[in-house]
């Protein structure tokens, strides 16, 4: 739990400027690597992959939802 916001949020600013954004290599690169460790979990891939897939439509109508009334002001 984050206890003082403002300041996780200049450090996380701070950070991102002396680190610049990530390399589309490297992105890609700890993509495979959570993958493997998915494999290694036994939890990758799933067995179903629709699964869960009804809350995750409601959950993205709710959030573009609120997207489209924050743009509005």
């Amino acid at each position: 739990m984050i206890k003082d916001p403002q300041r996780f949020e200049q450090w996380d600013k701070g950070w991102k400027k002396r680190e610049g954004p990530l390399p589309f290599e490297e992105a890609i690169r700890i993509i495979e690597s959570l993958w493997q460790e998915g494999l290694q979990l036994g939890s990758l891939p799933p067995s179903d992959p629709l699964e869960g897939i009804e809350t995750d439509i409601k959950i993205a109508k709710i959030l573009n939802a609120c997207l489209k009334n924050s743009s509005k002001r």
